[in-house]
């Protein structure tokens, strides 16, 4: 609810924003405060009139106490709880009748202003609402006691009481009202904020997602499907061998089987979300020199790996730098496998630079046929740059027809 559209201090209609200033419970022991304060002070006025002199309107008196005891009963009350719009008004109406009929004949009962003042202001819906009901009770209440004090029959004090009442009233009134109305304004505040934070949510959920998705298909095309490019040429090779080289056969079934079981370990790794077999129980070195023999007895090409650059010591680098940097050797290979024609190739692993700016690479050239890096855009090495990029690293390609290629995966070094 809005500035424009304050509420009273109890539990919010249906369909309201915010919470309460007061719990369920709260406003339930303040309006069983107000029933009580009520009965108190209506049994202190009904003791009143039978005690004092009133001259001959002790009746008009009691009905009209009466009359306003019955409204609050069937119509006052009920409004409290049920915020009923007609109940509401049609109390107000007979309270302020009944304050006229009082101030007229017994001004010493307008203590019961006290109740009056309250209830219109916990009964309003807003501030524009309670202030005419008060101006309407101080009215009532104070065309009795003005007209005796012109005739002299009674003191100024006596009006002017229930003037200063009203503006304490008012004053008071306003007030709370204008808390309430604070009150909903951050209550909507809060309930914008919890809906804008389970939108982000949402959107970082669906993000984690399409990211996950991203990173599946990666590893998928950096593993399995290399894995099983390498199983089907190796069959093909094992099958055109079959009949007059039986040795190289058996030798390509034997590479089948070894790729076929690391394929399989590299699915449940990736079920499991491990990282890359090859890292398992080896350092990156020695997961370069298996991954370089091993495509060695695939293709026939030569290959090895030069690891001279590193000056004999393994590089610092997480779990996370050491992936990219294999994962880089193995779309490298896996490229020059299916387009290079090359006859040889060398993995370098280096560390260059000191400091913040040291770096570790990984090196794959080969003496292949080569190609244009800007006329060609293949998925492994996008998937490649966004893998490196994400701990920090970049991709190089350099390349030209006929000059062999280069793929350079760097990550920052510790």
């Amino acid at each position: 609810m809005t500035s424009s559209s304050p509420r009273p201090a109890g539990p919010p209609a249906s369909g309201e924003p915010g919470g309460p200033p007061l719990s369920e419970r709260g406003w339930r022991i303040t309006i069983g405060v107000l029933h009580v304060a009520f009965a108190v002070l209506f049994a202190v006025a009904v003791g009143n009139v039978f005690v004092v002199d009133v001259e001959g309107s002790r009746p008009l008196l009691l009905a009209a106490l009466g009359a306003w005891g019955l409204a609050y009963l069937l119509l006052g009350g009920p409004a409290l709880l049920s915020r009923d719009v007609r109940r509401r008004l049609g109390y107000q109406a007979v309270m302020v009748a009944a304050v006229a009929v009082i101030a007229w004949h017994e001004p010493s009962l307008l203590f019961l202003m006290f109740l009056a003042y309250s209830q219109v202001w916990f009964l309003a819906e807003r501030a524009a609402e309670g202030v005419p009901w008060t101006f309407a009770l101080a009215a009532a209440a104070t065309s009795g006691p003005l007209v005796d004090w012109t005739r002299g029959e009674e003191p100024l004090w006596g009006p002017g009481s229930t003037l200063v009442g009203l503006v304490f009233s008012l004053a008071m009134g306003i007030w709370v009202h204008r808390v309430l109305e604070q009150s909903d304004q951050r209550a909507a505040l809060i309930l914008e904020l919890e809906s804008t934070r389970a939108e982000l949510a949402a959107l970082h959920h669906q993000q984690g997602i399409v990211a996950e998705r991203e990173r599946l298909a990666r590893e998928v095309h950096d593993t399995l499907a290399q894995g099983y490019t390498s199983i089907v040429v190796l069959a093909q090779t094992a099958a055109a061998a079959l009949p007059d080289e039986p040795g190289a056969a058996a030798e390509r079934l034997a590479v089948i089987e070894e790729v076929a079981r690391e394929n399989l370990a590299e699915a449940r790794a990736m079920v499991a979300a491990f990282a890359p077999v090859a890292l398992d129980s080896a350092t990156l070195v020695e997961a370069l020199e298996r991954l370089a023999e091993r495509f060695g007895r695939e293709t026939g090409i030569a290959t090895r790996v030069d690891t001279v650059a590193l000056g004999g010591s393994e590089p610092a680098l997480s779990r996370a730098e050491e992936i990219v940097l294999l994962r880089g050797a193995q779309e490298a290979l896996a490229n020059v496998r299916r387009h290079a024609s090359a006859s040889a190739v060398v993995l370098r692993l280096g560390r260059v630079g000191t400091g913040e700016a040291a770096q570790v690479s990984v090196h794959v050239e080969d003496d292949g046929v080569g190609f244009d890096p800007a006329a060609v855009a293949g998925v492994g090495l996008a998937g490649l740059r966004d893998r490196a990029e994400e701990v920090g690293g970049a991709v190089d390609v350099s390349s030209a027809p006929g000059e062999g290629t280069r793929v350079t995966v760097r990550v920052p070094a510790r």
